[in-house]
């Protein structure tokens, strides 16, 4: 396995991570009605989905040059 797998697998991880968490406060403001708070997970779902799909394509364009 190769350095940029390993990048990428962490990667991957930190954002399923990040969306896990994302959710998990997504949950909490709901349930309290504070709507501050879930712009603030949903901003961070999008963050964490970005960051995955960035990772995705720098492996492929790795993988292709």
């Amino acid at each position: 396995m190769n350095v940029n797998k390993i990048r990428l697998a962490i990667t991957i991880v930190g954002s399923l991570i990040g969306v896990v968490a994302a959710g998990a406060q997504a949950r909490k403001a709901v349930a309290k009605n504070d709507k501050l708070s879930l712009v603030n997970a949903l901003a961070s779902v999008l963050v964490a989905v970005t960051g995955g799909a960035l990772a995705i394509r720098g492996a492929r364009k790795d993988g292709d040059a």
